[in-house]
């Protein structure tokens, strides 16, 4: 099975620059038009922060681009919330975050709770997507409720297994001083919820930079932005760089899982968007932390 992993598109309720100076939807055109002509995909995951300010016309843009590029392929289009997102609109335009090639809402069970979580099935492949937007701050959680739906849902195998996808990774590089504090808050809640179950992968953004490592044994990816990505060679502060990236997750054979990033050619790739210093990013991290 092949994955098209995309993350942070940070779509504004409009085609325009936003405050940085970056068109996010252009950002994602040219990354979807780099990928026009692979039709190797079995499924779309998009792991959260799809719109900057939680706007309906930004998941409405998204249904739009994303979905149409899941429609000629006739394959599934899978989406989390992360923390710039909004329950509401993201509910309002994308169900359940599940959707089939037609745009219809394709989830087999959903999560009881105010968190947006649901199961699907592909090729005998379960995927699920899990909620770890908490209102108002970088970090995320996945609550206590939330966990105990994913054991039950565990505790039935799969056929070939569980891919789960949400928007914080689990883990950090403690090269930054942001990536620390921003990322999923109690990890080893998550990893205790997994443990002797058939999780094969997890697919993560919000950093918007490509890591690898592992969580209870577990291969976990974590994508870089569609709108920038962050260039870590000033830590421990920070820079964000333009150029749109997604990655191809390959799960199954006997290399598996195997994960590529694709690098849209954007004739302004590597500018600076933003950088700030160390003080700066401990100001922030108080702030927001």
């Amino acid at each position: 099975m092949r994955i098209l992993h995309l993350s942070d598109t940070h779509l504004d309720r409009t085609d325009a620059p936003n405050r940085r100076g970056v068109n996010a939807t252009a950002s994602l055109r040219l990354m979807l038009d780099e990928l026009g002509g692979l039709t190797c995909f079995d499924a779309v995951v998009v792991t959260g922060d799809l719109a900057d300010e939680g706007a309906v016309e930004a998941y409405t843009a998204l249904r739009t681009l994303i979905g149409g590029y899941a429609r000629e392929r006739n394959i599934p289009l899978f989406c989390t919330t992360g923390n710039h997102d909004e329950r509401e609109a993201f509910a309002k335009v994308l169900g359940s975050g599940h959707l089939a090639a037609d745009g219809t809402d394709r989830a087999e069970q959903v999560f009881g709770g105010e968190e947006v979580a649901a199961v699907s099935t592909v090729g005998g492949r379960r995927f699920i997507t899990l909620d770890s937007l908490v209102p108002g701050k970088v970090y995320g959680r996945l609550g206590a409720p939330q966990l105990e739906w994913l054991r039950e849902v565990l505790r039935t195998p799969a056929e070939h297994g569980t891919v789960l996808a949400f928007h914080h990774p689990p883990f950090a590089l403690d090269l930054s001083v942001t990536q620390p504090a921003f990322g999923l808050r109690d990890p080893g809640d998550l990893a205790a919820a997994i443990r002797g179950g058939d999780v094969r992968m997890i697919l993560n953004g919000h950093y918007h930079l490509q890591l690898f490592g592992l969580l209870e044994s577990v291969p976990v990816w974590v994508t870089p932005g569609v709108v920038n990505r962050i260039d870590l060679s000033v830590a421990p502060g920070e820079r964000a760089v333009r150029g749109a990236s997604a990655s191809l997750v390959e799960l199954g054979g006997p290399s598996g899982p195997l994960c590529h990033t694709f690098h849209a050619r954007d004739p302004r790739a590597h500018e600076t968007v933003y950088e700030i210093d160390e003080a700066q990013a401990r100001e922030f991290v108080a702030r927001h932390g």
